[in-house]
C-alpha cells in the first residue's frame, strides 16, 4: 500500500515502528496536494515549510525514544474556519481574506500534542454556510468523482482532501450537516460528535448552538481515533461538557447483535431519489443480516426540521457576524470621506458574499420586536419537541438510521438560484444538530453516474461508542469504502 492510501492509523503504526519517517509522509501529501489542487480548488492554503518542520520534530522525538503521540506524523487538513496561530484563517470570506489569528483553537493544541501534522487549510462555504461549496469567495470545490458536481458542503474542501488522497484526515465544522453531507457526496467518512463533546474555542461562529466539530477519515476507526484525540472538556469553552472520554476506537469489535436501529421510514420515503433509498434499505439490510435488529420509529416533528435549523441558526449568525465591522480587525472600506456609520455599511457590502448577507437579514428580521414570537421564540419551542421525539425513539432503538441526503451529488451551479431547494438537501442532516446528538455518514454505494451515496447513523447524545460501533460493522460487512475516485490508480480526475 502506497503513503497516500494508507489510513491514518496504519501511517501513525509504520511511523512508530521506523518503517515510514514522518517527513516522507509529510511530501507524500504536500506533492499529492500539488498535484490536484488545481483541479479541485480544495485547499486555500498550504503551508508546507510549516508542516516539514513539524514533521522533522516528530522524527526527532521518535529517534530520542520518545512517544509523539497517538497520530505522530499523520498529515491533517482544517478546514478554513479554524484558528491556528500564525497561519491565515480566511472562513472563505473576504473579509477575512488577510487575517492572521494570534492564537491556536483548542483543537488544533490537541491534534499537535498527539502528534498530527497540520498540511493547510480547506476551502469551505463562506462562514460555513451552505450546502454545496459553492459559496466560497475563492470559487467552488469540486467533486473528485466528477469535477462537475458538488463535494457537498460546507466543509467539501475536507472531504475532497480526504476522498482525493491528499490527506487521511481532515477536519470540518457541523452546523446542519456540513460534516455528513460532504462525506456522503464524497465518498468518505464524516463524524459530527454530540453538541459539547469537542471544544468549539477557536472555530469561528456560525450559529453557537449548532455548530460542532469533527473528523473526516477513510474508516470508521480513523474517525474514532481522532475523536479520542479532539474530545474533553476545555476551560476556554463553558459549552464543552464534562464527560468522560473513552478510547473510541478500542470499543470498534464488528458486533451487532445487541443493537436495535430505528427507521423512520415514513420520514425517509418523500422526495428522496430512488437510487438514494435502494442503497439505503440495502445498507439497512447489511446490519441486519450482521444480527442488528430492525424497529420501525416515528418522528412526527422531524418534517418541521429544516424550517426550524434556518429560524435558529440564521438568527445565530446575525449575532455571532455582527463583529465582523471593520472596527478590530479584517476587512475595512476605504473610503476616507465615510461616516462611522458608512464604513459598516460599505465594510460589510463588500466583505460578506450574498449567501452570507441573505442569512444575516433573515436572521435579523427574525429577531425583530414584532416578529420574535411568531417565527424564533415559535423555532425554538419546535426545536424542543423535536428533541422530545429523538428521547423516545431512544427508550427503544440504540441508533436512528436515514440516507445522509435525498440525492446524489448534484451539479455545481444547479440550485444556486434557489436557495430553498438548495436548503432541502438538509432534510435529514439537521435534526442531530438541533438536538445536539451524534451523526455519522459512511459511504454506502453509488448512483448509477458513479457518484456516491451516504448512510448516516444518529446516536444518543454522549454516545458516541455505539454509533461508532455500528457504522464499524457496517464498514467491516462492505467494501464501498475502499473505492477511490478515478479508479485503482485513484485521480486523475474525470469531468
Amino acid at each position: 500500500m502506497s503513503v497516500l492510501d494508507a489510513t491514518a492509523t496504519t501511517l501513525r503504526d509504520e511511523i512508530a515502528a521506523g518503517r515510514l519517517s514522518a517527513v516522507e509522509a509529510c511530501r507524500a501529501a504536500l506533492d499529492r496536494i500539488a498535484s490536484v489542487n488545481g483541479e479541485l480548488n480544495a485547499f486555500n492554503l498550504v503551508d508546507g515549510d510549516r508542516a516539514l518542520d513539524r514533521a522533522k520534530e516528530i522524527d526527532r522525538r521518535r529517534a530520542a525514544g520518545e512517544s509523539p503521540g497517538p497520530l505522530a506524523g499523520v498529515p491533517i487538513a482544517l478546514k478554513d474556519n479554524m484558528d491556528v496561530r500564525g497561519m491565515r484563517t480566511t472562513a472563505s470570506s473576504r473579509i477575512l481574506e488577510h487575517f492572521v489569528p494570534p492564537y491556536d483553537a483548542t483543537v488544533v493544541r490537541r491534534l499537535e500534542r498527539a502528534g498530527a501534522v497540520i498540511v493547510g487549510k480547506t476551502n469551505c462555504d463562506e462562514f460555513a454556510m451552505g450546502s454545496s461549496n459553492e459559496n466560497s469567495a475563492f470559487g467552488p470545490v469540486h467533486n473528485p468523482w466528477a469535477l462537475d458536481r458538488i463535494p457537498g458542503g460546507s466543509s467539501g474542501g475536507s472531504a475532497a482532501a480526504v476522498a482525493s488522497r491528499c490527506v487521511p484526515l481532515a477536519l470540518g465544522s457541523d452546523t446542519g450537516g456540513s460534516i455528513r453531507q460532504p462525506a456522503a457526496c464524497c465518498g468518505v467518512v464524516g463524524l459530527k460528535p454530540s453538541y459539547g463533546r469537542v471544544s468549539r474555542y477557536g472555530l469561528l461562529a456560525f450559529a453557537s448552538s449548532l455548530d460542532q466539530i469533527g473528523p473526516f477519515a477513510r474508516t470508521v476507526a480513523d474517525a474514532a481515533l481522532t475523536l479520542t484525540v479532539l474530545a474533553g472538556a476545555d476551560p476556554c469553552d463553558a459549552t464543552t461538557a464534562n464527560e468522560p472520554v473513552p478510547d473510541f476506537a478500542a470499543a470498534l469489535t464488528g458486533g451487532v447483535n445487541d443493537i436495535r436501529i430505528g427507521v423512520p421510514r415514513a420520514f425517509v420515503t418523500e422526495g428522496v431519489d430512488s437510487q438514494v433509498r435502494r442503497a439505503y434499505d440495502e445498507a439497512l439490510d447489511t446490519l441486519r443480516r450482521a444480527g442488528a435488529t430492525l424497529v420501525d420509529i416515528d418522528l412526527p416533528h422531524a418534517r418541521y426540521a429544516v424550517p426550524v435549523y434556518y429560524l435558529v441558526c440564521t438568527a445565530e449568525a446575525s449575532s455571532n457576524l455582527a463583529r465582523y465591522d471593520g472596527v478590530k480587525y479584517g476587512y475595512r472600506s476605504g473610503a476616507a470621506k465615510d461616516s462611522l456609520k458608512e464604513m459598516y455599511s460599505r465594510t460589510r457590502d463588500e466583505g460578506f458574499g450574498p449567501e452570507v448577507k441573505r442569512r444575516i437579514m433573515l436572521g435579523t428580521y427574525v429577531l425583530s420586536a414584532g416578529y420574535y414570537d411568531a417565527f424564533y421564540l415559535k423555532a425554538l419551542q419546535v426545536r424542543t419537541l423535536l428533541r422530545r421525539d429523538y428521547d423516545q425513539a431512544f427508550e427503544r432503538v440504540d441508533v436512528v438510521a436515514m440516507p445522509t441526503m435525498p440525492t446524489p451529488p448534484f451539479r455545481l451551479g444547479e440550485k444556486t438560484d434557489d436557495p430553498l431547494q438548495m436548503y432541502l438537501a438538509d432534510v435529514f442532516t439537521v435534526s442531530a444538530n438541533l438536538a445536539g446528538l451524534p451523526g455519522i455518514s459512511v459511504p454506502c454505494g453509488f448512483s448509477s453516474d458513479g457518484l456516491p451515496i451516504g448512510f448516516q447513523l444518529m446516536g444518543r447524545m454522549f454516545d458516541e461508542t455505539t454509533l461508532l460501533r455500528v457504522a464499524d460493522a457496517y464498514q467491516r460487512a462492505t467494501d464501498w469504502h475502499t473505492r477511490k475516485p478515478g479508479g485503482p490508480e485513484g485521480p486523475p480526475l474525470r469531468p
